[in-house]
This record gives structure tokens, C-alpha cells and sequence, in this order.
């Protein structure tokens, strides 16, 4: 999508802090971030929310979910815990239209986290 941020960072006309990649997914730091840890887990693929999601997509959305173990030892949280989560829609407070998920941790984090 033109528009989309993620999308610019995922074409690499945005620079960002990748911390991991492959064939379907990018994750990177959060530029405004809420825990010592908090990556942004973005597939290559522009989706704008849970709700826009079909059944050609459950493939990919197994692959984001499968490899936070993965994003999780290379951000140094798996022993120690972290949290995942998804926003959607204005009164879930997603702010960009992409569907991601949120993986924070390196700190105690206590209750839900607010990310807007």
C-alpha cells in the first residue's frame, strides 16, 4: 500500500532497526517504545487489520506466530518472559493500518500495556 509505513520499512525506503527477517516477515525496534524491549513483529504482506484477514492469509498469520519464539531469544526475553499482542481498530488503538504484533519485554511488566 502506498500510504503505509510499515510498508515503506518493510520496502526499505524507511530506515529501521531490523532485528529479524525472512521471506515473510520483519520485525524491528518500535520508535516510540513502552518496555525495555518492545519489537514490532510486521508481515511483508499489507493487511490492514485482524478483521481484513481471509483464509489465504492463515498461513502467514501461523508463520508470525510461530517464529515469537524465535524473535523472542534473539531479543534476550524467553527465559525471562515478555508479553504479545495485537491492536485493531480506533477503539483497540491501532494506530497504523498494518496488522502487527507487539513483543515487549527485558522488564517486569505489570497489567495491560497501553501502546497508542
Amino acid at each position: 500500500m502506498e500510504d503505509c509505513i510499515f510498508c515503506k520499512i518493510v520496502a526499505k525506503q524507511i530506515p529501521a532497526d531490523i532485528k529479524f527477517e525472512d521471506n515473510e516477515i520483519l520485525v524491528f525496534k518500535d520508535i516510540a517504545p513502552k518496555a525495555k524491549i518492545h519489537w514490532l513483529v510486521v508481515p511483508k504482506k499489507h493487511i490492514p487489520s485482524l478483521q481484513a484477514l481471509t483464509s489465504e492469509d492463515s498461513k502467514l498469520a501461523g508463520h508470525l506466530i510461530m517464529n515469537i519464539p524465535t524473535i523472542a531469544f534473539k531479543a534476550g526475553v524467553n527465559e525471562t518472559g515478555y508479553k504479545v499482542f495485537m491492536n485493531t481498530g480506533p477503539h483497540g488503538e491501532q494506530v497504523v493500518p498494518h496488522i502487527h504484533m507487539h513483543l515487549m519485554g527485558g522488564e517486569p511488566l505489570h497489567g495491560p500495556t497501553r501502546v497508542s
